[in-house]
């Protein structure tokens, strides 16, 4: 039980370092400080934690352009994200990919992608190496319920099915593509019936939900390092945040965001739990997010003490040298 309590504190250290990564980057771009686009998670934490916390170091996760979350939850440096997101030399695309690019292959982050659904043929090909070189690897990607629509989703599906690839297919269900809702743009309730069509398992689970989404992924997992193939996981959560920074959300109320804020959040919904377990008290609740806290102003503190890349080195890095 004290190691099942000292996985779950970190667990939701892990959530709330990720909810204040995003808090902060938010705070910095509003101020004009970090160029470009950011696509915020929050409200997303417990897809993202109870995924990469089933993954080991050498499996790989593709994500997309709502990623900051995935790269936090698999290990990602955050550092290294801040000072990419600020357009500095020490970020991981060297400043010049921003947040819609991060990638670390030495943690298995095979990268985030601007492209909607851009991410599934690439994990394709990360599922197919694995299959050559017969380890037991998994791969994720994370996509959300507008690039379900896409047509590459369902021919990778259709394909890793074929070949019994060892690859999870996290979609974070967030109601909204964009600017529009799911029941719009889906002629189904639930998109992981689909997987019917591809003859492999599709399970809906409440994606706000910690230990739902572990037990689903922890079950696919088992799946595909045995050989059996893929899994479509539909972690049903709420994007509080716009679509993106600036987003005037023009296309919701207040109203129906107010529930997910105060009674769906996976943090305070993890915090609850904690608590009424007598794992937490509000002393360490506190310690935690001040820990987090102090994390992000190194963080930033670093990404503002660090160089510009200069003009030439926009030509740099294009193509792979041996």
């Amino acid at each position: 039980m004290a190691e099942d309590a000292n996985m779950l504190l970190e667990l939701y250290e892990r959530m709330i370092t990720v909810r204040t990564f995003e808090t902060v980057a938010g705070e910095y771009f509003a101020a004009g400080e970090i160029p470009g686009f950011i696509h915020l998670s929050i409200g997303q934490e417990a897809s993202s934690v109870g995924v990469c916390s089933c993954l080991r170091p050498d499996d790989y996760v593709i994500t997309n352009h709502r990623g900051h979350g995935h790269m936090i939850a698999k290990g990602a440096d955050i550092k290294r994200m801040t000072a990419e997101l600020f357009g500095k030399k020490t970020g991981y695309c060297k400043g010049k990919g921003g947040s819609m690019h991060i990638a670390d292959f030495s943690i298995g982050i095979l990268g985030a992608n601007g492209v909607v659904a851009g991410g599934l043929p690439i994990i394709a090909g990360a599922g197919f190496s694995i299959k050559m070189r017969k380890t037991d690897q998994v791969a994720v990607c994370f996509f959300g319920d507008g690039a379900a629509n896409r047509g590459t989703v369902h021919e990778v599906m259709n394909l890793a099915s074929v070949w019994k690839l060892p690859i999870i297919f996290a979609l974070e269900n967030n109601q909204w593509a964009s600017t529009t809702p799911q029941e719009k743009s889906s002629a189904v309730e639930e998109i992981s019936c689909r997987a019917a069509g591809y003859n492999m398992p599709g399970v809906a689970v409440d994606g706000n939900d910690l230990f739902e989404v572990r037990n689903a992924t922890l079950e696919a997992i088992e799946r595909a390092r045995s050989g059996k193939g893929p899994t479509l996981i539909e972690n049903k959560t709420y994007r509080i945040s716009g679509h993106f920074e600036g987003d005037p959300q023009k296309y919701r109320t207040q109203a129906e965001i107010a529930p997910w804020k105060e009674k769906n959040d996976p943090i305070r919904r993890l915090h609850d739990y904690l608590v009424t377990s007598g794992v937490l008290d509000e002393k360490m609740n506190l310690k935690i997010w001040e820990g987090a806290a102090a994390v992000l102003e190194d963080a930033v503190a670093f990404a503002k003490e660090s160089p510009f890349p200069e003009p030439e080195e926009a030509l740099e890095d294009l193509f792979v040298t041996q």
